[in-house]
């Protein structure tokens, strides 16, 4: 799975053909016509709600590449977790204490480390990720790096 580049038509094609969903199923739940699931599908992007629906029909988390995305690709940065910690002027949205790493950037990222493309520290310094956390998935996996 390649979270660099999401293209979300795509893939939610991919969950349609998977589950053999019906188009008429899938017609009746979005409440538009063929032609307008098939220019879904061919979207690179989906407004929220759409995408909302595609992953209460097809029982899919789609956000949840999104949000891998961010873990892989914009970790926030160890001086912005400082400042938060010291900012009187906190946000009212919901503060998550941890990242969740699935099973795809957990190998992702021993990939990196077992190909030799990354090193363990490069892998901690550029995705943000506990320098425990990681030894723990090594450990866990049996994956040995550099």
């Amino acid at each position: 799975m390649n979270f660099k580049n999401i293209h979300i038509g795509n893939l939610i094609g991919q969950q349609v053909a998977e589950s053999g969903t019906d188009m008429s199923r899938i017609c009746n739940f979005m409440n538009c016509t063929e032609d307008e699931i098939k220019k879904m599908l061919s979207s690179e992007n989906l407004p929220t709600d759409i995408l909302l629906k595609w992953s209460k029909l097809l029982e899919y988390d789609f956000f949840r590449l999104y949000s891998q995305h961010l873990i892989l690709f914009a970790p926030p940065a160890a001086r912005h977790k400082k400042q938060e910690k010291h900012d009187p002027h906190k946000s009212a949205l919901p503060q998550f204490r941890k990242s969740i790493y699935s099973k795809e950037v957990i190998d992702f990222c021993l990939e990196q480390i077992a190909t030799g493309k990354m090193t363990k520290n490069k892998v901690i310094e550029r995705y943000c990720i506990p320098k425990t956390t990681l030894y723990k998935w090594i450990s866990k996996y049996g994956n040995s790096g550099n």
